[in-house]
């Protein structure tokens, strides 16, 4: 057995060597099988190869660099393919090289080596044409590289000159990075096409038809806007397809969106388009979407268009308007008085909250505050489920979760307690309160007052307590403000099947009548759905999150989950709450 393993240059590599005299010592010492094993394995070849190839790139000092060491590799392939062509009827060997070397895998792969090994990685713009002229204006010419990348700018006719110009420049787009393209600049040449006379459908085709390299000339404008991103966040209060708006200045350049997504608006020089990214899209180019001002318009301009014409659709203001849930119908006289007691100040209407256009909400990160929780409201139509929600997280932990005790100016009923069930107070002083604002919600029945206070609101919250409650859905506007920051979670029925089945299966006993002894009507099933339509209507957007009751304990999880997401996660609340 050799002493050494050989290295590649003939010398002896001295790490293998040493391990193998230690095993010639320790042959008395070990089975004989594993020591030939080992000694095989240090004298192979391979690991031989692998050692030296271990120690030459260890050697390495961390301020080389491994360079090519030709960056011409297809130019001697070249040179190799007419050095064989001739030999290729003689030598089988040749012939099968020169074939080899003309795979396109092969020479792709030299392609490559070649332009990596020249730094070519950028495409080449053609030289820039020099004109000098004393006499005319200034002109900067702008060469881009086409890719499937939108150029990110807008152009328009100057209503005044009739030239067409530089409309807007998307934040992040191509034309924004290049720094060389700014709002107001006059252009007069696409690719050696002079616009004058053209219309910006005429200039869109030229580039769309254009290929490689675009080069734009242009009078610079007098002077450069402010093209910095602004920081303001809104949540949206609508869907957009920007595909479907006939309006929108160029189609390719709008974001569309969903109700409920936080949106980065980067620009809002333009009265009309907004500039904006998704929250969650940090690094992409933004897109146009329509302004608060535009989509208000829009959505009076649909509700002028639906009154005149008589059209209901389901949720719109020609059937949010109807008879609220709960009131008599004269068509039923046997249907049972409705049991819920705290009921919204009949003042406030849903007449005046329908005016109220839901487009945006400028938005911010509220963060939990030790020991200070939101308040949890559970907002739905009569009957849905969510004051047998609400009693079921306060039963989970009395100690956490609590519920405030309503004012009533009834008298005390037998098996009650005072400060209990009701704080029973004189009618002369629960209006003296009313009057002075001291109730989020209030209400009459049968000639006696009920509310809820809110100083009762705050003063769980300041124990350190999580405050919930299941008022009137009116009573939102109220309880959001920027001192109780409620978390605020819609409670909402399924389709009208899945209702009635799991109400039948629960044996749910109906809310719209007082003695609770009977189940559900289909009927009364039907105002439930058309409640929560009317909720989703006029306040959908002031609620966080949604839960849909089909199934109690499902339900009732989500809750806690929910509970717990605003309890310890940074959430996004109106800025008002944060500043």
């Amino acid at each position: 057995m050799t002493a050494a393993v050989m290295a590649a240059d003939g010398s002896f590599d001295p790490v293998i060597s040493k391990l193998i005299t230690s095993l010639k010592e320790a042959e008395s010492l070990s089975e004989e099988q594993d020591l030939g094993f080992l000694q095989n394995l240090l004298q192979s070849k391979e690991l031989n190869a692998l050692v030296n190839v271990h120690s030459k790139v260890a050697k390495i000092n961390k301020d080389d660099r491994i360079a090519p060491l030709l960056s011409a590799s297809m130019q001697v392939l070249i040179e190799v393919l007419e050095l064989l062509a001739p030999r290729c009827h003689i030598s089988p060997l040749c012939k099968e090289v020169f074939h080899l070397l003309q795979t396109p895998h092969l020479q792709s792969l030299l392609f490559a080596h070649d332009a990596i090994a020249q730094k070519d990685f950028f495409p080449h713009l053609p030289e820039i044409p020099v004109e000098v002229d004393e006499d005319e204006e200034t002109i900067k010419i702008v060469q881009l590289v086409k890719s499937n990348e939108p150029l990110g700018a807008t152009i328009k006719t100057d209503e005044e000159t009739g030239k067409i110009i530089i409309a807007r420049i998307m934040h992040g787009g191509a034309a924004d990075r290049s720094g060389l393209i700014h709002v107001g600049d006059e252009v007069i040449e696409v690719n050696n096409i002079n616009v004058e006379g053209k219309t910006p459908g005429d200039v869109l085709s030229i580039l769309q038809n254009s290929e490689g390299t675009i080069t734009f000339k242009l009078v610079p404008s007098d002077g450069k806007l402010d093209q910095r991103e602004s920081k303001v966040r809104v949540r949206a209060y609508f869907d957009y397809e920007p595909e479907n708006d006939p309006y929108i200045p160029c189609k390719e350049a709008g974001l569309g969106f969903v109700k409920g997504d936080i949106l980065h608006i980067v620009s809002q020089d333009d009265s009309y388009w907004w500039q904006a990214r998704r929250e969650c899209e940090k690094t992409t180019r933004a897109g146009l979407i329509p302004s608060r001002a535009l989509q208000e318009r829009r959505i009076l301009h649909e509700r002028t268009q639906k009154e005149s014409n008589g059209e209901t659709k389901k949720g719109s203001c020609a059937s949010i308007c109807t008879t609220p849930p709960g009131s008599p119908n004269p068509n039923n006289p046997c249907r049972g008085p409705k049991t819920k007691k705290i009921m919204y100040d009949t003042a406030e209407n849903d007449d005046f909250d329908r005016e109220l256009i839901a487009t945006y909400e400028e938005v911010a990160k509220l963060y939990p505050r030790p020991n200070v929780y939101r308040p949890i409201v559970l907002i739905g139509s009569p009957g849905v489920g969510r004051n047998e929600l609400k009693r079921r997280l306060v039963a989970r932990d009395p100690e956490k979760y609590k519920s405030p005790v309503p004012y009533t100016t009834r008298p005390v009923r037998p098996g009650e307690v005072a400060g209990r069930e009701y704080l029973f107070v004189t009618r002369e002083k629960m209006e003296n309160d009313i009057a002075s604002g001291k109730f989020i919600e209030h209400g009459e029945y049968k000639g006696h007052l009920y509310g809820t206070s809110g100083e009762s609101v705050k003063s769980i919250v300041n124990a350190g307590c999580v405050c919930v409650l299941s008022p009137h859905y009116q009573a939102l506007k109220s309880l959001r403000t920027p001192q109780l920051k409620p978390y605020i979670v819609h409670i909402r029925p399924p389709a009208f099947d899945k209702l009635k089945q799991s109400r039948t299966k629960a044996r749910a006993r109906s809310t719209f009548d007082e003695s609770n002894s009977r189940g559900f009507t289909d009927e009364e099933f039907n105002e439930m759905i058309k409640s929560d339509e009317r909720i989703t209507f006029l306040y959908g957007h002031f609620c966080d999150d949604e839960i849909v009751n089909g199934d109690l304990t499902e339900a009732f999880e989500k809750l806690v989950s929910l509970a717990n997401k605003a309890e310890t996660e940074p959430l996004w609340a109106p800025v008002s709450w944060v500043q």
